[in-house]
């Protein structure tokens, strides 16, 4: 599910961005930016996933669920995840290139802005992989500041110098393998007729 939520991700961030000025959005790794494969990273607004987080608050979601007819399975909760997608805008050298990447980066920033919610049903475009679990996928983006602090230990430790970047926090990814530990039959009524005691 991680890389369908960044598939979708990329989607939508590419048919919002001017098809005409041929810029592409991929998903890769910025860290090998500075590596004999960097050149493939050149000219492109990347997004990388950079870290990932359980969501705590969600961590007591019960066991049970009702299945067909009278019987209940028990299942594991989905994990819920936070992701931290960090996108940049790798252009540089002579000229405007630097000048366009912070269009790109504010263009990037702008479609956070207009728009911050995700799901497979409101995809304006792009295809994804089927399945039950694509259907049920919702995020939201919220923007994730950094100190400088830990800017300098994102980009030490990404091996690269810093280029155009902002940081996502994409909530809330659900990831379940939907396998039943066990299934029972369903409690459907109670007697609570008292009955003598025999001596």
């Amino acid at each position: 599910m991680i890389d369908i939520a960044l598939q979708l991700l990329r989607s939508e961030l590419q048919n919002y961005i001017d098809p005409t000025e041929n810029i592409e959005v991929a998903i890769d790794n910025i860290g090998l930016l500075e590596t004999s494969n960097g050149d493939s990273l050149a000219k492109k607004i990347i997004v990388t996933l950079v870290n990932l987080e359980e969501e705590s608050t969600l961590k007591n979601v019960p066991a049970l669920k009702r299945g067909p007819g009278a019987s209940a399975r028990y299942e594991n909760p989905p994990v819920y995840l936070n992701l931290y997608v960090l996108i940049t805008c790798n252009y540089f050298g002579i000229n405007r290139e630097y000048i366009d990447a912070l269009q790109r980066l504010s263009a990037v920033v702008r479609f956070f802005q207009s728009r911050n919610s995700f799901s497979h049903s409101s995809m304006s475009g792009g295809s994804l992989p089927s399945g039950l679990e694509v259907l049920d996928l919702r995020f939201t983006m919220e923007l994730y500041t950094l100190t400088f602090e830990q800017i300098n230990h994102l980009w030490g430790s990404l091996g690269g110098r810093q280029i155009p970047f902002v940081m996502y926090k994409l909530r809330l990814v659900a990831l379940s393998d939907r396998a039943v530990v066990r299934e029972v039959p369903v409690i459907e009524e109670i007697d609570t007729q008292l009955k003598p005691i025999l001596s």
